[in-house]
């Protein structure tokens, strides 16, 4: 087992599986791996979830969550300025190799301890052990932090999205304010909330769902933007080669770096599939691929869409220029009509939507997990699974609260910016910690899963940590050199406010009664029964 051992750690699996009493045994095998309870026994923990999750379905559920066609859609206005075609197409292209670096260690971590605890759980086990409970707690609340705000920055673009959807369909007339859209906000929320505290069998399907409604919603933007196009495509060198520096900052290289900024947007929530892990069956093997092959998968197509969508833009400066809220609306209206605009965009509205349902189940299962080691303020009611579900649906209402109340900040645009920015700092900082890790103290600490990285675990870690300082410093740039308070990039503040508290919650009261993960299995009082063992 990774990591040195807490105050009662089991050192022997135990568990007793059961299934639903509506389940014929042949059903639940369909289902259950007794291996995978057998292994979160060693861990620490009881399984109090179903296992409803197939491969397919924890592949389906890790692309769901990253978006591709929103996470472009939204962001035009920060590629296009930060290199126009170039910005777009190898703004995108670079990044994903680093991504992929980050992806791989995340997997060799998860396939090692499939637990929902997940990254603040890895940092615990391959810290040294006199630090063991600070690294799981500073990584904690850094996950926690960035899975909040990240269902926030979500549903509030989907919130945007739609009022530029209400004003290209009224030609203009309607333009729904910053209030309306929060309404709209809370709405998403509330049915999301609904969505995310059903039964785990049908949480796996919908993902199914919802990993063929986005990829077929990018592959028609893929094949419309350029077709639509006809005649007044650019060429293959412009497209590709034409730069553009629309920033402000007079240094080109930096203005372009800017621009990688926009895949980190859309690369975040692929440590989900180790937050559900313990509703996987063959979690062990599951998680590490669905981390792998939904961030190929999201890399493949958001280029393909970057590569469309820059054959298709005639002009950068009079697409920045637009009215409606995001480019990417203007582009699609320029080259396919309203028509076809709106159906599109809709279709990317859906896409969005069925990513906040998978962001708000990615983040009740971490404060679960935080709340099922006590880390959390009311932490027994934050862990309770409930009875009908065997779901944390009062985890999942925790989220949308809190998210409710970070969209406030959508009353400044300048303030949601930055909270944007701050989800994706604090979900990287989470991914890096146990990475960072794993290559110093914990080389030794960590019991290799089905899926390793053998010898190749320090180059790839070393390439993923140093990716994510760069960017982590690169997010907190303006993306123009001329600011004032209105412009002004205050990821920072938000990033060091968490951090503050969480320090200081630290050295105030946590580390007084902190443990790191707290194992709830009874050695004496539970056994498995001789079928489990096999």
């Amino acid at each position: 087992m990774a990591g040195g051992d807490n105050k009662g750690r089991v050192e022997t699996s135990v568990h007793t599986l059961s299934v639903d009493d509506a389940e014929s045994a042949e059903n639940a095998a369909k289902y259950l791996d007794p291996r995978d309870n057998v292994r979160l026994a060693q861990l620490g923990y009881k399984a109090e979830f179903k296992r409803e999750f197939s491969m397919i379905e924890t592949v389906a559920f890790a692309f769901a969550i990253m978006a591709v066609i929103p996470g472009i859609s939204t962001t035009f206005s920060i590629s296009l300025p930060s290199g126009g075609h170039v910005g777009l197409v190898w703004g995108w292209f670079i990044p994903c190799s680093f991504v992929m670096c980050v992806a791989a260690s995340m997997a060799e971590l998860a396939s090692s301890m499939p637990t929902s605890a997940g990254l603040y759980y890895f940092s615990a086990k391959l810290a040294p052990e006199k630090y063991s409970a600070l690294a799981g707690w500073i990584t904690g609340w850094a996950n926690i932090t960035g899975q909040v705000t990240l269902v926030t920055s979500i549903d509030y673009t989907l919130a945007q999205m739609i009022t530029t959807a209400i004003a290209v369909g009224t030609d203009g007339a309607v333009n729904l304010g910053a209030g309306p859209t929060y309404g709209i906000l809370l709405g998403l929320l509330f049915v999301h909330g609904c969505i995310c505290s059903a039964a785990t069998r049908v949480l796996a399907r919908l993902n199914l769902f919802y990993a063929l409604v986005t990829i077929g919603t990018t592959a028609a933007a893929i094949l419309a933007l350029p077709i639509a196009a006809g005649d007044s495509r650019v060429s293959t060198k412009e497209a590709f080669a034409s730069f553009e520096n629309h920033t402000g900052w007079t240094n080109n290289a930096w203005a372009f770096m800017l621009a990688f900024t926009v895949p980190m947007w859309t690369f975040t929530g692929y440590d989900s599939a180790a937050h559900i892990s313990e509703e996987v069956s063959g979690a062990a093997k599951a998680a590490p691929v669905a981390i792998l092959v939904s961030v190929a998968s999201v890399a493949s197509l958001g280029w393909l869409l970057c590569i469309a969508a820059s054959y298709a833009i005639v002009s950068v400066p009079d697409l920045l220029a637009t009215e409606l809220s995001m480019p990417m609306g203007q582009l699609y209206l320029d080259v396919i009509g309203k028509r076809w605009m709106l159906v599109i965009w809709c279709m990317t509205c859906v896409v969005q939507f069925l990513c906040g349902a998978a962001q708000g189940v990615d983040a009740s299962r971490v404060i679960f997990a935080f709340a099922r080691d006590n880390a959390l303020p009311g932490s027994r009611l934050w862990k309770r699974i409930n009875r009908r579900t065997q779901t944390p649906v009062n985890a999942v209402w925790l989220v949308m609260v809190l998210a409710a109340i970070c969209g406030l900040l959508g009353f400044s645009s300048t303030a949601l910016t930055s909270l944007a920015g701050a989800s994706v700092i604090g979900m990287y900082t989470s991914y890096a910690t146990p990475i960072f890790l794993r290559i110093t103290s914990g080389r030794h600490k960590l019991t290799r899963g089905p899926f390793s990285l053998g010898a190749l675990y320090i180059p790839v870690g070393i390439i993923a940590v140093a990716w994510v300082v760069f960017i982590i410093v690169l997010l907190c740039f303006p993306t123009s050199r001329t600011v004032n308070d209105q412009d002004m990039n205050y990821t920072v503040v938000i990033v060091m406010a968490v951090f503050v508290f969480s320090g200081g919650s630290w050295l105030v009261s946590a580390r007084k009664w902190f443990v790191g993960p707290l194992p709830n299995i009874d050695s004496q009082g539970l056994t498995f029964s001789s079928s489990d063992s096999k």
